[in-house]
């Protein structure tokens, strides 16, 4: 009776695993598909002024790879860069001045903010100070970039083409992040993967509630951003990126986000422990440090990722054929819509089954950052931890 009733959970937990990828499959905005890029576009017949904000802390080891990509930029109407310094230990500023003299191209301003006070993040409080240098040139639109981010020539250009064709108060492109080291391959096309999952693309453009962005490439028009007080308004986010497009579809703004082509991130994340430290320091924020949330989540991961494989395992083992191919076909579905973001990211198809793998490293990370946080850990990021939304940040 007991071996009856264990296989009859497995055979419906394994039921339930394909009934939620069916959903997933069709239901959840195809999220699995990689084909969101700039929508179509026109140059306007007046290039608009850009100002170009990157928040810099300790980004010497970086900045040669992709600050020269910025200056650089073949863009046809006024622009200009403002890196701000915060409070870096590694030479930052001077390096970035240095890379200015030697390359040319756009003019480069930089600026030192001092240290966040209580209920600001690091980069957000930088992201305010190069507002506030920009605001002299009154431009019309403002790109947030990170340090790491190396722009093809016509980044700019596109983005700002893009914006004005499809009236767009904010056009976001998820940069293509480096995949050479072992795990980079195996974990970093999952991550956005998941990210598509939770915010599926063609629902951000569409309208709707579903709002996000990628912090590392963001083109905001500047008086969508005054209207949003941003950043003021998310000045305490650590998942900042998806605070701001929130900010500005409360403001009724309209935000497009997508894959980008050639809008690459150059920082290295060659070990498992620096993938980790990528995901644990906010996945919790994104939960709102919420213990029910957490649960949920755990249990949603294990029931969609883990239950496919578990299932196959138990049928072949106890000869269940309900339970082999009900997890079998789930397990199938889950692949199959890994398989356009491994193709995305020139990844062989054979990852493709170890999705529930790398799921559960991400399940232990989701966890792992509840624990920081209830040890007072908080999110940590280049020396800083935030401890809870209102905290000053500690130096560590």
């Amino acid at each position: 009776m007991g071996q009856t009733a264990a296989v009859s959970a497995v055979v419906w937990t394994a039921a339930g695993s394909l009934l939620a990828w069916s959903w997933l499959l069709l239901g959840q905005g195809f999220f699995w598909r990689t084909d969101v890029r700039l929508p179509s576009r026109a140059e306007p017949d007046a290039w608009p002024s850009v100002c170009v904000v990157v928040p810099a802390r300790d980004e010497a080891a970086v900045l040669p790879a992709a600050l020269p990509s910025l200056l650089a930029q073949d863009y046809p109407g006024r622009a200009e860069i403002f890196l701000v310094d915060d409070g870096s230990s590694d030479g930052t500023g001077a390096l970035a001045r240095e890379l200015a003299r030697r390359h040319g191209g756009l003019p480069l301003t930089v600026g030192s903010p001092g240290e966040p006070p209580a209920g600001w993040t690091g980069k957000l409080w930088a992201v305010r100070h190069g507002i506030g240098l920009a605001r002299a040139r009154d431009p019309e639109y403002l790109l947030l970039t990170d340090a790491d981010i190396a722009h093809a020539p016509d980044s700019l250009r596109e983005l700002v083409a893009a914006a004005r064709s499809g009236g767009f108060d904010v056009v976001s492109q998820m940069a293509r992040l480096r995949v050479e080291s072992a795990w980079e391959r195996l974990v970093v096309p999952a991550f956005v993967y998941f990210f598509a999952q939770l915010y599926p693309f063609r629902r951000i453009a569409a309208g709707g509630r579903t709002a996000a962005a990628a912090g590392g490439c963001v083109l905001l028009r500047t008086e969508t951003a005054e209207r949003a007080r941003i950043p003021e308004a998310i000045r305490h986010a650590v998942i900042d990126d998806v605070a701001l497009a929130r900010a500005v579809k409360r403001g009724g703004g309209r935000v497009w986000l997508g894959l980008a082509e050639r809008v690459d991130s150059v920082r290295p994340y060659p070990r498992l422990h620096d993938l980790w430290c990528m995901v644990s320091r906010s996945a919790y924020a994104q939960l709102r440090h919420n213990p029910l949330l957490l649960a949920g989540t755990v249990a949603g991961l294990a029931l969609v990722y883990l239950v496919p494989p578990v299932a196959v395992l138990a049928g072949l083992v106890g000869g269940g054929a309900a339970a082999l191919v009900l997890g079998g076909l789930a397990w199938l579905v889950m692949a199959g819509t890994y398989v356009p973001m491994l193709r995305y990211y020139g990844q062989p198809l054979w990852l493709a089954p170890l999705l529930p793998f790398t799921a559960f490293l991400y399940l232990l990370m989701t966890v792992d950052s509840a624990v920081r946080h209830y040890r007072g850990r908080g999110a940590a990021w280049k020396g800083r931890t935030y401890t809870r939304p209102d905290a000053v940040p500690e130096e560590g």
